[in-house]
């Protein structure tokens, strides 16, 4: 076996066209020169992909090998295509303690075609919302993940809350003080934006807001790259039943190991 190497940009960018639903994350962390990757290639192709930063991401084949630069990371979350986490986790289970969740089986959703108009009010987050926004993404974070943000991280988690903002990666309806729809990008590419922390207000939902906020949505996002996707946890049934209820198709599963 040879040793893994941090590979050129050009050589990540045209391994992540291969799929640029599944390594969304990795293209927009390269593009964006965060974190440090390591790769294996054959006659100079990426064979396999490994970003470590605050998460650990494998893509490819083969993705144990990625096991001792992956422990090094003392990382959050190993996350990614559900088969490159399997296999790394083999090799790296040995090397870092037991996660405190396993969610293998993680369907991603995917979308191109422009659904029905949800004729709501979602509009691009900014400044003034930031204290709206603040609790609100600590509550899907803590939903989601199991961790309240504020407790572990207060200052890291709204520099990351004010950050998406900054950054146009942030969006929500509001309605007499209530969030009845919020999502951030976590990933934004050429060919795809990933959307993450779909939430609505506990005293909104079930009426229908979250299909209307996400149809707007993808029907704005869509005005600037060739695909929206995301991944969900397969028992979140009312989150499933908003993304097939707006036309978006399964492509592929995620597997998240949590520490």
């Amino acid at each position: 076996m040879t040793d893994p190497f941090e590979p050129a940009l050009e050589q990540i960018l045209a391994f992540c066209a291969e799929d640029p639903v599944e390594r969304v994350f990795l293209e927009d962390v390269a593009r964006r020169r965060l974190g440090r990757f390591s790769a294996f290639a054959e006659n100079g192709t990426l064979t396999a992909l490994c970003h470590v930063g605050a998460n650990v991401v494998p893509s490819g084949r083969d993705c144990g090998r990625f096991a001792q630069a992956a422990a090094r990371g003392r990382a959050r979350m190993v996350i990614g295509d559900e088969v490159a986490v399997s296999e790394l986790w083999v090799v790296l289970r040995g090397l870092m303690p037991a996660p405190r969740d396993d969610r293998p089986g993680q369907p991603v959703y995917a979308i191109s075609t422009p659904p029905p108009p949800g004729e709501s009010g979602l509009r691009a987050a900014t400044a003034k919302d930031f204290e709206v926004l603040v609790p609100a993404c600590a509550a899907a974070h803590k939903e989601e993940i199991g961790v309240d943000p504020l407790a572990r991280d207060p200052d890291g988690f709204r520099w990351r809350t004010r950050s998406q903002i900054e950054e146009g990666r942030s969006w929500l309806w509001v309605e007499d003080g209530a969030i009845r729809f919020k999502a951030e990008a976590s990933a934004w590419t050429p060919s795809a934006v990933q959307v993450q922390q779909v939430w609505v207000d506990p005293s909104e939902r079930n009426r229908g807001y979250a299909q209307r906020g996400m149809r707007d949505l993808c029907r704005l996002l869509l005005e600037h790259v060739p695909t929206v996707c995301l991944f969900v946890r397969p028992e979140n049934a009312p989150a499933l039943r908003v993304y097939e209820g707006i036309g978006m198709q399964r492509q592929g599963s995620y597997r998240s190991l949590i520490f």
